[in-house]
């Protein structure tokens, strides 16, 4: 197709406006802005409102331009280029494109507000020479319908475009785990150890299905600090965790990013492998090593041939010899930089840190359950040693000794960490930072979990002591001009006030601290016993016994905790309570009318997320009006419209909040709670410990937050190696104690 414009001339505007750009998006500028130039010549019927330079070029120059260069300058030049051919074949529509390239532009304005917005996004980046990967900005649909309709111009009048398509669309849209692998490539991490890691981006907003989750909003994380990330359940935390993991935020491409928010894919892969396999640069080097190595052996053969199938000279395979040595020293030089030798060792060191045996490492992944694969999404995490690495709730699968071990190897972190938890004790042994997520905004604090919360109040008391010092002082200048405004003595003060009163910042009221209650009904008194174990045994195969001879014995005021090492039978124990288990030998009395109510760790896994909350209660538990059901899930803070919606659109402690509702229909005597708190924010964990509280039934719980079961329960007892004991220390602290003694001893 004959050139219109001068493409030397568009290149070398581009390059000097935008210093550094990619040579693709040169490159698509100048065949797009040819092919438009193409249409306006011959005279073809264009849509009044369409304006190729700010509706595609402006958004994607300034995407890659990352803030920097004259993106109008430049746009008001590519435009006079278009005028005056548009000029050339018509001199009476000289002045359309140059009332379409107005000051105002509401396009570029709409694309900097959709900025993080993924619907946009569908899968594409732009990298350029700042050395960060940012979602496009560019209307991918706006600009696939664009180039349809010139490829169809150009059809038409039997031309064929040098530039077919923009190699900013991809045809396949990525799934979320493509995508991780586009933003998060493999990196060469020994050759970024000197370049500055932190992370700044201010001023983003996130929406999420339709909800706004952060407006304006900054936050930066110094390399080497460790951030904890709080917030209410569904305020968005794990919303964010995503953007910046799919780099949706502006975060450097030479930053490695991990997020461990799900348990791995199980295969064939023993547990080992499946860590070691995670460290992708590693297995690069590991790959390229031994293909250098097969053709090092290929070229000690007698008569070896080159790609064309032709003999090698000795001169040729002289070279060869000598260009594979040099890769070669290269790839072992980068090997024993990362200490490749040592990590099979250190795969184990963390394998065994977080509850697996070495008789572990050689199952398949396939094997395990889903909270062990859990657990070896967050060991390949560990072993990675990502730049930031980003945890959603890694504790809530974990024991007791696993959450102390993981504690104590994550103080040693010497990357970036940032983990969302609503575990206090977890917090205060791992954050040095707090980041509270609340009202569209990100709050930074110095400190762990107990630092952050005195300062969080004083902070909001200082807030509200300036909040109504201002408004006394609005109301007492309002109060000046509305007395004297119109008296001819005083009117030129009152217009002083007039001014001071508009040029006064405006502050917002701090937001009140909702409190969350939860409730659940007292139960009818029933007379002992009520609920034991008498001699019991069980065991799922002839092999080994997970409970021996267990005996226990609980009344209407048990007030019960059980722990142990994961594996070491709670939950059976709890099945064999409830009767969804059936013992072995022995006998498990239960009160002919006691009523127990179960809360199942995989709670959610037993959710029908299509239905809504009082769905889901109906279909459940049925006999009762919606407005029973209603007022059962609005006793856990499911009120208004949020029971109406879809499970599947409510957070993980929206869920487990539904499940307690669903406990508190069954009117029970007993609750059974296998870790309950898993997944609830800070104040639900506290509503629900103040209800266990003031509950007249009795409880039995299985659970590894600390702070909850020193709340809750007046008796602990320690499942392990088959046996059900009661604990003679004084607490839960006592207990961690006694297993994991402080590492200075």
């Amino acid at each position: 197709m004959a050139e219109l414009l001068d493409q030397k001339q568009i290149q070398k505007l581009i390059c000097s406006s935008v210093p550094g750009v990619d040579d693709v998006i040169v490159e698509y500028v100048q065949g797009y802005l040819n092919d438009a130039a193409a249409a306006i010549a011959n005279s073809e019927k264009t849509d009044e409102s369409e304006n190729p330079v700010e509706d595609l070029i402006r958004p994607m120059l300034e995407d890659a331009a990352g803030g920097a260069g004259d993106i109008d300058g430049l746009c008001e030049q590519l435009s006079k280029l278009l005028q005056e051919v548009e000029q050339k074949a018509d001199p009476q529509k000289g002045s359309k494109l140059a009332k379409l390239a107005a000051p105002v532009n509401m396009v570029a304005q709409q694309a900097q507000i959709n900025k993080v917005t993924r619907a946009q996004v569908a899968g594409t980046d732009l990298a350029h020479t700042k050395g960060r990967t940012v979602a496009s900005q560019v209307d991918i649909k706006k600009l696939r319908k664009a180039e349809a309709r010139i490829a169809a111009k150009m059809e038409k009048r039997g031309i064929k475009s040098r530039y077919e398509a923009s190699k900013l669309i991809d045809e396949n849209p990525l799934d979320d785990d493509d995508l991780l692998m586009k933003v998060n490539p493999i990196l060469d991490y020994t050759s970024t150890r000197d370049k500055i890691k932190d992370i700044k981006v201010d001023g983003f907003d996130i929406s999420y299905a339709g909800k706004r989750i952060l407006t304006n909003s900054n936050i930066h994380l110094v390399f080497g600090r460790r951030y904890g990330l709080i917030g209410r359940n569904g305020i968005g935390k794990s919303t964010l965790l995503r953007n910046i993991a799919h780099r949706e935020l502006a975060v450097p491409t030479y930053i490695s990013i991990l997020f461990v928010e799900q348990e791995m894919a199980g295969d064939d892969t023993p547990a080992i492998r499946s860590v070691l396999k995670a460290d992708l640069f590693r297995e690069q080097m590991l790959r390229d090593e031994a293909a250098i190595n097969d053709e090092l052996k290929r070229l000690e053969e007698p008569s070896p041939v080159d790609e064309r199938g032709e003999v090698m000279s000795k001169h040729e395979i002289d070279a060869k010899k000598n260009e594979m040595g040099d890769r070669l020293n290269s790839i072992m030089s980068k090997l024993q930089d990362i200490e490749s030798d040592k990590a099979e060792a250190k795969a184990g060191a963390i394998l065994n840190g977080l509850g697996f045996s070495s008789s572990d490492f050689e199952r398949p992944t396939k094997s395990f359950s889903g909270g062990w694969r859990m657990r070896l999404s967050l060991a390949r995490a560990l072993f990675c040693r990502p730049d930031l690495l980003l945890l959603d709730e890694p504790t809530n699968m974990l024991d007791i000794p696993a959450v102390v071990w993981l504690e104590r190897y994550l103080r040693t972190w010497k990357s970036t960490l940032l983990v969302v938890s609503h575990d206090r004790e977890f917090l205060d042994e791992v954050a040095t930072d707090i980041i509270h997520q609340h009202s569209e905004q990100l709050d930074q604090y110095r400190g762990n979990f107990k630092s952050f919360w005195s300062t969080r109040e004083e902070r909001r008391k200082n807030q509200m002591r300036e909040y109504e010092s201002q408004m006394q002082y609005r109301a007492h200048l309002q109060d000046f001009i509305d007395r004297w405004r119109y008296n001819a003595n005083r009117a030129a003060q009152a217009q002083m006030k007039i001014k001071i009163l508009e040029k006064l910042p405006e502050l917002e009221k701090p937001e009140d601290d909702k409190v969350v209650t939860f409730t659940f009904p007292d139960p009818e008194s029933i007379s002992p016993p009520v609920l034991f174990m008498d001699e019991v045994s069980f065991a799922y195969t002839t092999e080994r016994k997970i409970l021996d001879h267990v005996n226990i014995d609980m009344q209407m005021d048990a007030r019960v905790a059980i722990v142990g090492p994961n594996g070491a039978g709670k939950t059976t124990m709890l099945k064999l309570l409830i009767g969804k288990l059936n013992p072995t030998s022995g006998i498990v009395h239960r009160h002919g009318r006691l009523r127990i109510a179960y809360f199942s760790q995989h709670h959610v896994d037993q959710l029908d997320v299509k239905l809504t909350a009082v769905g889901h209660l109906r279909k459940m538990y049925p006999g009762n009006t919606d407005e029973e059901y209603r007022r059962h899930l609005g006793a856990f803070g499911i009120s208004g419209m949020t029971a109406l919606q879809e499970i599947s659109t409510l957070s993980g402690g929206q869920k487990s909040r539904v499940t307690f509702a669903g406990l508190a229909v069954q009117q029970p005597h007993f609750l059974v709670l296998d870790e309950p708190t898993n997944h609830l924010d800070m104040e639900s964990i506290d509503a629900l410990t103040n209800a266990l509280k003031q509950f007249k039934g009795g409880v039995v719980l299985v659970s590894h937050d600390e702070r909850f079961i020193d709340s809750v329960c007046t008796e602990m007892w320690v499942c392990a190696e088959g046996k059900v004991t009661k604990f003679a220390g004084e607490g839960i602290k006592d207990y961690k104690k006694m297993i994991c003694p402080p590492e200075d001893q």
